[in-house]
């Protein structure tokens, strides 16, 4: 009994060692990102940022030692503007769909844009805040993301509003429905599994172990889904992502 319990203590000693490590450096690596966006910025090369912040997507996973499959690739289009619905559950849910749509713009919590270097970073790819309880702020944002998407830019939005507190998807909010009605872009559904139990929202430690996987779903057509209503919107599409969602 006592052997157990000092293995699961050097077991818990070992995770908090690994995600301090891993998380300093993700920050160090993360501030470099950062200050060559701002040099490509001033020299105005679009190829640059793109190549950047996909370096940054794909380099946090690789300094955690983290592969990421990915199915259905062949369903999301470069060179086409969607509006991707992503289920939320972990604070690595925006570089794992950035590892595949570099220059996106996203919506999310205002909070994202304090956190050091990180908030920077999210701003400078066209990240659009919602405060939460402001209705005029999320009318505001809202309005912002269909001004983005008009102007060709991929814009992507986790429908629950908040990551999952308990491995499961939450109830999907209709934000991403008033966009599609601006912009008339496809919907581009997309399933992350793995991610709630690599880092949840209620754990600090990092857990090494664990597959990771992005599965990107045929897109609606923007056209048949506004034949719909928007209850029947929420659940097509909230069906799509559920279909190769693992509870974790």
């Amino acid at each position: 009994m006592l052997s157990e319990l000092n293995k699961n203590r050097l077991s818990d000693w070992r995770a908090v060692l690994y995600t301090l490590i891993v998380y300093g450096i993700q920050y160090v690596f993360t501030a470099i990102i950062v200050l060559l966006g701002f040099a490509a910025s001033f020299l105005k090369i679009k190829w640059l940022n793109r190549f950047l912040f996909s370096l940054w997507a794909k380099g946090l996973f690789v300094l955690m030692g983290k592969r990421l499959r990915i199915i259905g690739k062949h369903n999301y289009v470069p060179e086409r503007s969607y509006i991707i619905v992503i289920n939320h559950a972990s604070i690595y849910d925006i570089p794992a769909v950035m590892s595949i749509v570099p220059l996106v713009s996203w919506m999310g919590r205002e909070y994202l844009t304090h956190i050091p270097v990180f908030g920077r970073l999210i701003r400078m790819n066209n990240y659009i805040a919602i405060e939460p309880g402001s209705h005029s702020r999320s009318r505001h944002s809202l309005r912002q993301a269909v001004v983005k998407a008009k102007k060709g830019l991929t814009v992507a939005i986790f429908p629950e509003g908040t990551r999952s507190k308990n491995g499961k998807l939450g109830v999907f909010k209709k934000g991403f429905i008033h966009i599609l009605k601006g912009t008339q872009l496809d919907v581009l559904p997309v399933t992350l599994n793995g991610f709630y139990s690599l880092k949840p929202k209620h754990r600090f430690t990092i857990m090494p172990k664990g597959r990771l996987e992005i599965v990107i779903h045929p897109p609606f057509k923007a056209g048949q889904l506004l034949q719909l209503s928007d209850r029947e919107i929420i659940t097509n599409v909230k069906n799509r992502i559920q279909s190769a969602y693992r509870e974790q």
